[in-house]
């Protein structure tokens, strides 16, 4: 019997993703929060509780749109029970800040900066 590649919370925890996406998207825009988008959802085993990760368009944005994400969870929570996914219990929803891009684009920038400075000024030539 071949071995299964997903696990259940993985394939609910995708489609919780794009759900989620859209959701997260409406609440931005009638609530007046800043710009985040949803990068990940994780899910317990047992399916009660599901971690949502958002990044945030500016940066120091980020910390304020997960606390007002938070504090309007529940509202969506209800939505999301009332979307198309039949889920016999919708979890729990815990929003947290997704620094992983900041962090890639600050390593990138720093290493721009030191391959130019390793790199001779265009007017040196060596003979």
């Amino acid at each position: 019997m071949p071995s299964r590649d997903f696990k259940r919370t993985d394939r609910i925890g995708a489609e919780l993703r794009r759900e989620l996406g859209l959701l997260v998207h409406a609440a931005v825009r009638d609530h007046g929060l800043p710009s985040v988008s949803v990068s990940d959802v994780e899910i317990t085993r047992d399916l009660d509780w599901a971690t949502v990760w958002v990044t945030a368009l500016m940066p120091e944005q980020g910390l304020p749109a997960v606390k007002a994400l938070n504090d309007i969870s529940h509202e969506i929570r209800h939505l999301l029970a009332h979307s198309g996914m039949r889920m016999r219990r919708v979890p729990e929803l815990k929003f947290k800040y997704d620094d992983s891009v900041d962090k890639g684009e600050r390593i990138e920038s720093l290493l721009r900066q030191q391959s130019r400075d390793l790199l001779p000024p265009a007017g040196d030539k060596k003979d």
